[in-house]
C-alpha cells in the first residue's frame, strides 16, 4: 500500500477502528468465558456481547492489541511502515515519526506486530525439498556472560546461533543469469547450539512435510535421514557454498545487512522477533500492496503474549 492510498484510507482514528472492527468480526469473535461466537455490538460501549452468557469483550482484546493503550492509528500507520518496504524500522524511528514522548509502549508495540508475524509463519510447514544449515548473529552479550572472558570466533558470547531452512526446488532448465534453484518458503529458528538432537527436534517441528533435505556434512545433521526420506550430505568447500546451498546462505547474507543497516546492539533474546520479521515479509515477497492487509488479519487473529521488559 502506498503512503497516498493509506493517508487516504485512514485519514483518522475511527477509519482505523471500523476496518479494525471490520476484520475482527470477519476473523470471528469469540467469548473468553463461554467459548460463544455470536455476539451484539453495543455501539455505546464500543464492546461485544455474548449472545449465550453476556460477557462483554472490547474491540482489542484477544487481539495483538490486547491490553493496549496506544491509539489505533499508531497501529495502523507501525503496520504500514513495517509491510511498505523490504526493510524495518526501529522502534526509536517509529517513535519519533509517531511524535510520541514515550519509547517503552512504542518497542513495546513493535516486538507484539513481529511477534505475531512469526506466529503466522508458524502455521506453514516446509515440504518438498529444502536447503539446510546454521547461521550466526552479532549480538550483545547477555547480562550473565558480560563478567566472563570473551571468547573468539564462533564461541564468542557476541555470537547467537540460529538454524535456517528453505524449500529449495531445481529449476529444470534456467535461463542466462537465472538460479538454478526456486526458493519458496523461508524459517529461521534461534537456537541454544548444534547438537544433534536439537536440530532434530526443529526440523521434525517445522520441516516434517520435507522429502529431501540438502547439508553439509556436519554430525549434527547424522540423524536427519532417520525422519526426511532423501538426506544429501556432502563436504562443501568455503567457494562452493552459494552454489550448493545458494538461498539460506542469500537469506542469511540479507538478514544480517538489514539488522546491521537498521538496528544497533541487539539483545540475543529478542533476535527471533527480528527474524520473525524477515521472514514473513521474505515469504511474503509477491503480496505487493495486499501485505499490509495480511498483517492485519494476522494482528486480529492473535492474542499477543509479548511481555518482555526494553532494557
Amino acid at each position: 500500500m502506498t503512503l497516498i492510498n493509506f493517508i487516504e484510507l485512514f485519514p483518522d482514528e475511527e477509519s482505523c477502528k471500523l476496518k479494525f472492527k471490520e476484520y475482527r468480526e470477519h476473523v470471528g469473535v469469540v467469548c473468553s468465558k463461554c467459548g460463544g461466537k455470536d455476539h451484539y455490538w453495543k455501539k455505546d460501549k464500543e464492546q461485544y456481547e455474548c449472545k449465550l452468557c453476556k460477557t462483554r469483550t472490547t474491540l482489542k482484546s484477544g487481539t495483538v492489541m490486547h491490553k493496549s493503550k496506544l491509539p489505533f492509528r499508531y497501529w495502523f500507520i507501525t503496520m504500514h511502515l513495517l509491510t511498505s518496504t523490504k526493510k524495518s524500522f526501529s522502534a526509536k524511528e517509529i517513535q519519533r515519526q509517531l511524535g510520541h514522548k514515550r519509547y517503552q509502549p512504542i518497542w513495546h508495540m513493535v516486538h507484539k506486530l513481529r511477534e505475531v508475524m512469526g506466529k503466522r509463519d508458524e502455521e506453514y510447514i516446509l515440504a518438498g525439498r529444502i536447503e539446510l544449515d546454521e547461521g550466526y548473529f552479532s549480538t550483545e552479550i547477555s547480562e550473565g556472560e558480560k563478567d566472563k572472558p570473551l571468547k573468539r570466533g564462533r564461541g564468542s558470547q557476541k555470537k547467537t546461533k540460529m538454524l535456517v531452512m528453505a524449500e529449495s526446488e531445481m529449476v529444470a532448465s534456467p535461463k542466462k543469469g537465472q538460479k538454478p534453484r526456486r526458493v519458496g518458503y523461508l524459517k529461521m529458528k534461534v537456537i541454544e547450539d548444534f547438537r544433534s538432537e536439537t536440530i532434530d527436534n526443529i526440523v521434525k517441528e517445522l520441516a516434517s512435510n520435507a522429502t529431501a533435505v540438502d547439508t553439509d556434512d556436519s554430525t549434527s545433521y547424522v540423524n536427519l535421514k532417520k525422519y526426511i526420506p532423501r538426506h544429501n550430505a556432502q563436504v562443501i568447500p568455503k567457494e562452493k557454498v552459494g552454489e550448493i546451498l545458494p538461498w539460506v546462505h542469500i537469506a542469511i547474507s540479507n538478514a544480517k545487512r538489514q539488522l546491521i543497516n537498521t538496528f544497533h546492539d541487539i539483545k540475543p533474546e529478542f533476535l527471533q522477533n527480528y527474524l520473525d520479521e524477515f521472514c514473513y515479509k521474505f515469504n511474503r515477497r509477491y503480496y505487493g500492496e495486499a501485505l499490509f492487509n495480511r498483517l492485519l488479519v494476522a494482528s486480529v487473529s492473535y492474542k499477543n503474549e509479548f511481555r518482555y521488559k526494553s532494557g
